[in-house]
């Protein structure tokens, strides 16, 4: 049985994902992938999705529902701070289909995410986004969300993590 969120808005609810859904993300995933101009990067499968989420609890992923049918979803997952020493809340993808948009349902989602974190003891959220992605980045700063202009990310992939990993020994 789902397990749902209230909202502001009666029309929608937030539900946490179950172990049939993998096929409702992997949908969701090649969604983004479309708008974010990356369709060819998708290599997930319904499989790894179960087992990485699922069995492993490597992610947590919510659904928004309008009107009882899934229209959004974010992946999400903890992080830590050393700084702080606590955990952080890391946001992997938040996405409203197109024909959704308008409603605020973006922003119930972050505010589901940070209500997640907070109840967690969490004391902060990342996130990464698009640097092209214009609305995005002023809809987040309309949330009060800060860019990290001084951060770069890096990401070890394909044969140079398994390469560095073989250094050790």
């Amino acid at each position: 049985m789902a397990n749902y969120l209230e909202t502001k808005d009666p029309s929608f609810k937030i539900r946490f994902a179950e172990k049939e859904d993998a096929p409702l993300i992997l949908n969701f995933i090649k969604a983004l992938a479309v708008y974010e101009k990356m369709e060819d990067e998708v290599v997930a499968t319904e499989e790894i999705l179960y087992d990485s989420i699922f069995v492993k609890n490597q992610a947590e992923v919510v659904f928004g529902e309008q009107n009882g049918q899934a229209v959004a979803f974010a992946v999400y997952f903890h992080s830590f701070s050393t700084f702080q020493g606590k955990a952080c809340m890391y946001l992997e993808d938040v996405f409203v289909l197109p024909e959704a948009r308008g409603n605020g349902y973006g922003k119930l989602m972050l505010a589901c995410i940070a209500k997640i974190a907070t109840d967690r003891g969490c004391d902060r959220m990342d996130w990464c986004c698009l640097d092209w992605n214009n609305s995005s980045i002023a809809f987040y700063k309309r949330m009060g969300a800060i860019p990290m202009d001084e951060w770069t990310i890096y990401r070890l992939t394909g044969d140079a993590l398994p390469a560095l990993a073989g250094e050790l020994a």
